[in-house]
């Protein structure tokens, strides 16, 4: 009797792991407004080409990371499904001065595991104390005729560039090759391998390899390069430098064009290779992020800018021009490594700090910004005469190494603290230390921003 109940739970245990997975639901919707108003209507609900590539055992997202979250709720019993935050081009666009004088409207998804009943879709956004607020709600019936589902060509091949296991117990990561004309499909390979290869030698995605999964997608261009407005360079590309008016900042603004290639490859998040020698990037928390390929500093930006996509990091350094207006209140920031230090008691990384460590912990703040008024001017300049991108390179080097001196002599430098200075501000705000890649060109995560990307590494992938 005891054999047969045994071997009765077995069964059952191999037919639930071996269940098939759920289809993949995408809900397009617009996301319309300015400055003071915002307003969310429906596009379409896609049913994707692939089956649902995440964990069905990891659908709530406990992180507290985003300045959106939606949540998929039973619409009979009212149980949540599945969660998840994120951030979007339109939560940047709304902090820029262009939204006080204009609307605009953002194309925006939610993908999930497609339900079997009916459900209610729940967004939610921080209000001005980061305390969640409901802001949209929407049905769909999975059995709805209007639901899509065809199965439309795939642009390109997909290409496996790591594959260390089933989707649903790994991270998924996508390559998104944009400008690259069909001849340069060797090269787009060549670019992701290489960039693969950086992710995977850096802390702490280097002890996490074995986590990921790594594929490639690149639709032929029909010419080479992408969008530059700026310098009149305008390409049929899926990302565009300028951003925002920013000259260095690459973003995608046509996301249904995005999710119509990246359908085709099972994803959680989505890296742009774009192909391009001027300096630049862009990452957007749960979202996308990018990277013009060619440039001699491109590693390091594809790490920043993942940090932001991957683990909703914060931009750690505050003497670059951008594009937001700075913030009117002190809270405390969502984003794991940055704080305003409103209770020193309540420092979110606390355990992280020595005893002997003064919070706020000192630094030559003076010097620094002394000698990064300096710089700025040097690069505006380059930039103004569009002087050849090695001239700005060359400026870059010798950046990176006057502040790797001045950081590496910092009577606190390897600690976790509290260094004022972060998310674009001089004052208010504080990182946990010196130095990181998310405050300079260096090539090393602080202690406090490595563990917000393991948190989000676990919260996708299954070890055996």
């Amino acid at each position: 009797m005891i054999r047969k109940t045994f071997s009765l739970l077995t069964l059952l245990f191999l037919c639930a792991v071996t269940k098939a997975a759920p289809a993949t639901m995408r809900l397009d919707y617009f996301h319309t407004g300015d400055a003071k108003h915002e307003v969310f209507s429906m596009d379409r609900v896609v049913i994707e080409p692939l089956p649902w590539p995440g964990d069905i055992t990891k659908t709530i997202d406990d992180t507290n990371l985003g300045k959106y979250f939606f949540e998929v709720r039973d619409q009979k019993s009212g149980r949540v499904l599945y969660s998840r935050g994120f951030a979007s081009v339109y939560g940047e666009w709304e902090t820029t001065d262009d939204a006080n004088k204009i609307m605009r409207s953002f194309s925006e998804s939610l993908r999930f595991p497609a339900p079997d009943a009916p459900v209610e879709i729940v967004l939610k956004k921080r209000d001005a104390k980061n305390r969640w607020v409901e802001i949209w709600k929407t049905s769909i019936d999975p059995k709805d005729m209007f639901i899509d589902r065809s199965k439309p060509r795939a642009p390109a091949p997909l290409i496996p560039i790591q594959k260390m296991g089933d989707p649903a117990t790994k991270v998924d990561l996508l390559l998104l090759g944009d400008g690259y004309t069909a001849r340069e499909l060797p090269k787009f390979q060549a670019d992701a391998r290489r960039l693969i290869a950086v992710l995977f030698s850096t802390s702490p995605f280097k002890e996490h390899r074995a986590d990921f999964n790594v594929w490639g997608l690149c639709p032929p261009a029909a010419q080479s390069g992408i969008s530059r407005p700026s310098t009149g360079i305008y390409r049929d590309s899926l990302s565009t430098y300028d951003a925002f008016g920013s000259e260095r900042y690459i973003l995608s603004f046509d996301n249904q064009r995005m999710r119509k290639v990246a359908q085709f490859a099972p994803y959680e998040f989505i890296e742009i290779l774009a192909n391009g020698r001027t300096y630049g990037g862009g990452g957007i928390f749960n979202l996308y992020s990018t990277v013009a390929v060619d440039n001699a500093f491109a590693n390091y930006v594809f790490m920043h800018e993942f940090g932001h996509h991957f683990a909703g990091l914060a931009d750690e350094y505050y003497t670059s021009l951008v594009s937001y207006a700075p913030a009117t209140e002190r809270i405390e920031p969502w984003e794991p490594n940055a704080t305003a230090l409103l209770d020193k008691n309540k420092l979110k990384w606390k355990d992280l700090v020595a005893p002997d460590t003064p919070i706020p912990t000192p630094w030559n703040k003076e010097e620094f910004e002394a000698y990064e008024r300096e710089y700025g001017a040097r690069r505006a300049q380059l930039r103004k005469e569009n002087r050849p991108e090695s001239e700005m390179e060359a400026l870059f080097r010798e950046d990176r190494r006057r502040v790797d001196a001045m950081m590496t002599k910092e009577k606190y430098a390897g600690r976790v603290g509290a260094f004022e200075g972060a998310m674009y501000e001089a004052k208010g705000y504080y990182r946990p230390q010196i130095d990181c890649i998310m405050f300079s060109r260096t090539n090393y995560f602080c202690k406090v921003c490595s563990r917000a990307i393991e948190r989000v590494v676990h919260l996708y992938a299954r070890r055996g």
